[in-house]
């Protein structure tokens, strides 16, 4: 039998210490080659978007891959460009967490407008605080301390 999967992942991670540093229009880029390696991955990109210090990403990813080690190939993947295309001189590298949280298929169409009000979002409410309220909502155990 052919494996069939659709596991949709909300994948957002962080800059790090929050830099504010992932500036406007140099973002695009980042979001062209994050879609870039998720398509090589034959994943499927529903939405990426994010704010200066953080990036929400939303996928399916193939059966094959874990998504531990495809969000570490992104991070990786993305600094390697940042650094070559010059693209954030703030730039010093990402937090070593992430967050990474399934949803059903009917909930992809609310979570694809949140994230593409991320700009919106963020005037109201800091990344961080938004990070804590995901890891509630999706029912994650977690020390707050361990969240920067």
């Amino acid at each position: 039998m052919k494996t069939y999967t659709q596991i949709i992942y909300h994948i957002v991670f962080s800059t790090k210490g929050r830099a504010r540093c992932l500036l406007m229009p140099q973002r695009e880029s980042l979001y062209r080659y994050i879609w870039g390696v998720l398509k090589n991955k034959d994943c499927h990109l529903y939405r990426i978007g994010g704010v200066e210090d953080h990036i929400h990403i939303l996928t399916s990813i193939h059966s094959s891959l874990a998504v531990s080690n495809l969000v570490k190939d992104l991070k990786l993947g993305c600094t390697d460009y940042i650094k070559r295309e010059r693209l954030f001189p703030n730039f010093v590298g990402w937090q070593d967490g992430y967050g990474a949280f399934t949803l059903a298929f009917s909930d992809k169409d609310r979570v694809v407008e949140y994230v593409k009000g991320q700009e919106e979002h963020h005037q109201k409410v800091s990344s961080r605080d938004e990070f804590l309220s995901m890891l509630r909502d999706y029912g994650v155990s977690f020390e707050d301390a361990h969240i920067d």
